[in-house]
C-alpha cells in the first residue's frame, strides 16, 4: 500500500528521503522544520485570545480567587497576577497532587486533532501549537531560576495502517497553516529505529515540533512562579454548596475554618466538576479512570530514553521515551486486546476506555459489564491501583510494537480521573445563576497540554473580556446529556468515539 495520501502528495510534504530523516528523528528530534517554511516562534496568530494587557478597573485592583490549583487552575492565576488582579488560589491537596488529573510524571503536547469533531479540529491544532510555544517561553523564564526544564521536543511520530481520517484531516489543518511535519517511509523509519515492530505500518507521519511536558512538577512550577509575582496559595477544601446572595458569590468556607471573600471567583475544579455542581454536570460530564505503565529500559541501552526516540501514537496508544535525569520509565498509555478478544474485553474495559477504542463493536453491541462502584468514579475516594488486567494490554502493546521491552520490568504506573464533557470539548462559562463565578472544565483528556493558552483564555474571560461570543458559545454548558451507560470515552451524548487516536 501507498505512504502518499489519498489527496496526492502535497508538494509541502513530500516523502522525506533517509538521509534527511536522519536529521530529524535522531538525537536532537525537531531542530529541521520540515512540510512548512514557519518555525515554532512563527505560529499563525491564534484565535480567540488577545494579546495581553492589563484590563482598566473602576477600582485599583479586582480580588480574584481561583478555586483548583490543576493545570488550568494556576495557568490562570498566573495570567491574572500578571495582568494586575490580586488572587488567592485555594486547593484541597496542593498543586500536582496524586488524586488531580494533572498529577502524572508527564504529559505530551502535540497538534494533531483530527480525530476532533470537525467544529474543534483547527482550533484545536493552533491552540496546542500556541502551547507548545509558551511552554518553552516558560522554560526560557523560569527554567534557569527554578533549576528545571518542562517540555522537552521528542518530535511525534504517528504510525497507522491506511490514510484514515485522522491522519487526513491532521494533514489537511497543517497544509492549511503551513505547520512543519514530514510523510516518511516506514522502510526508512525501521531503519533508524529498529526497535519498532512496524510490519503492518503502511503510513508514518511525523511532526517535529511535538514534545512531552513534565505534569507534576509543571503545575508546581507554575503554583511558584504565581508565588513568585505575588499570588498567594492556601491549602483547604471549599465547603458545598456555594452559597449565594442576590445572585452573587461573597465568600467561601474552607474546612479550615477560614473565609475569604473576593469580587470574581473561577472554579477550575478538574474532575471534581460534576461533583462540584451535580445539579448542572450530573450527566454532562464522566469521570473514568485512565491507567499508565511505565517500563524499565534495558541496561546500557540508551534507545529507550530521550532524545533517542520520538513519542509515538499508535492506534489507541501513545507513550514516549524515558526522559533524564530521573528516568521514571519508558511511558505507555493504552494498550491491545488478546487475540480473540471479544470486544469490550482486556485492556480497553479495564481503562473505562469502551470497547471501540482498539477497533472494537459500536457500543450498541457490547455484552454487559458490571456497573462500576461510586467510589471509583469520585477523584475523592478511587483507587489508583492497576491490577494484572489492567496492565496486560500495555504488555501487549510493547511485546508487539517494541519487541526489547518484552519482558522489561513494570517500575509503576499511574491513574487518574479524564473530566469528559458530553460536548467533548473545554467548559469555561458563567454559572447560570451566580453572575461573579467562572467555571472552568471539561479537559477530555487533552486539558493539560492547553494550560497556558487555557489559563490565559480563562484570565481574560475573568477580568471582564468576553473575547469573541463564537468561542464563548462553544465552551458552554453542554446542551445534550450523555447516553445512559456512557463511561465517557465512547460515543455517549450523541457525539462519535475519538479514543483511537489514544491519549497523552
Amino acid at each position: 500500500m501507498s505512504n502518499d495520501s489519498p489527496t496526492g502528495p502535497s508538494h509541502s510534504a513530500p516523502v522525506l528521503p533517509r538521509r534527511d530523516f536522519l536529521k530529524v528523528a535522531g538525537a536532537g528530534a525537531g531542530l529541521l522544520m520540515l512540510g512548512g517554511t514557519a518555525a515554532l516562534a512563527e505560529s499563525p496568530a491564534v484565535p480567540g485570545l488577545r494579546p495581553k494587557r492589563r484590563i482598566p478597573f473602576i477600582s485599583s485592583s479586582p480580588d480574584i480567587i481561583v478555586i483548583g490549583a490543576g493545570a488550568w487552575g494556576g495557568w490562570t492565576a498566573y495570567h491574572l497576577r500578571q495582568m494586575g488582579a490580586k488572587v488567592t488560589v485555594v486547593d484541597a491537596y496542593g498543586p500536582g497532587n496524586a488524586h488531580s488529573t494533572s498529577g502524572d510524571e508527564s504529559r505530551g503536547v502535540r497538534s494533531s486533532y483530527g480525530d476532533r469533531d470537525p467544529d474543534k479540529q483547527e482550533l484545536w491544532m493552533l491552540w496546542a501549537r500556541e502551547a507548545m510555544k509558551r511552554w518553552r517561553a516558560f522554560d526560557d523564564e523560569w527554567g534557569r531560576d527554578m533549576r528545571l526544564n518542562l517540555f522537552h521536543t521528542t518530535g511525534d511520530l504517528m504510525f497507522r495502517q491506511d490514510w484514515e481520517p485522522y491522519l487526513i484531516n491532521t494533514k489537511k489543518w497543517w497544509d492549511k497553516h503551513n505547520i512543519p511535519y514530514q510523510v516518511l517511509h516506514p522502510a526508512d523509519v525501521a531503519k533508524e529505529f529498529p526497535v519498532i515492530g512496524m510490519g503492518d505500518i503502511n503510513v508514518v507521519m511525523y511532526e517535529p515540533d511535538a514534545g512531552v511536558v513534565r505534569a507534576r512538577r509543571g503545575c508546581q512550577a507554575v503554583s511558584a512562579a504565581f508565588e513568585r509575582l505575588g499570588g498567594h496559595v492556601i491549602i483547604g477544601r471549599v465547603q458545598l454548596p456555594l452559597k449565594n446572595s442576590n445572585g452573587k458569590l461573597r465568600e467561601i468556607t474552607l474546612d479550615t475554618g477560614q473565609t475569604l471573600r473576593a469580587d470574581t471567583f473561577v472554579i477550575a475544579p478538574g474532575p471534581w466538576l460534576g461533583k462540584t455542581f451535580p445539579e448542572i454536570f450530573e450527566n454532562k460530564m464522566r469521570t473514568p479512570l485512565g491507567y499508565v505503565c511505565y517500563f524499565g529500559t534495558p541496561m546500557n541501552d540508551e534507545r529507550f530514553t530521550y532524545p533517542n526516540i520520538p513519542s509515538f501514537n499508535f492506534p489507541g496508544v501513545t507513550g514516549w521515551a524515558a526522559l533524564p535525569v530521573d528516568s521514571r520509565g519508558f511511558r505507555v498509555r493504552g494498550g491491545e486486546r488478546a487475540p480473540g478478544a471479544r470486544p469490550g474485553q482486556g485492556q480497553a474495559a479495564a481503562q473505562g476506555k469502551g470497547p471501540r477504542a482498539n477497533g472494537g463493536a459500536a457500543p450498541g453491541n457490547r455484552p454487559p459489564q458490571p456497573p462500576t462502584p461510586p467510589a471509583q468514579l469520585d477523584p475523592d475516594t478511587s483507587d489508583r491501583w492497576a491490577n494484572e488486567q489492567q496492565i496486560e494490554g500495555p504488555r501487549r502493546f510493547v511485546a508487539h510494537r517494541f519487541p526489547l521491552l518484552a519482558n522489561a520490568p513494570i517500575l509503576q504506573t499511574h491513574s487518574c480521573h479524564y473530566e469528559i464533557s458530553a460536548s467533548r470539548n473545554f467548559i469555561v462559562t458563567w454559572h447560570p445563576r451566580i453572575s461573579n463565578l467562572l467555571i472552568a472544565g471539561g479537559g477530555n483528556a487533552e486539558g493539560f497540554k492547553f494550560g497556558p493558552v487555557m489559563g490565559e483564555y480563562i484570565a481574560q474571560r475573568a477580568m471582564g473580556d468576553e473575547g469573541d461570543p463564537a468561542f464563548a458559545k462553544g465552551f458552554g454548558i453542554p446542551e445534550h446529556d450523555f447516553q445512559p451507560g456512557s463511561n465517557g470515552f465512547g460515543g455517549g451524548g450523541g457525539q462519535r468515539d475519538t479514543t483511537r487516536r489514544g491519549r497523552g
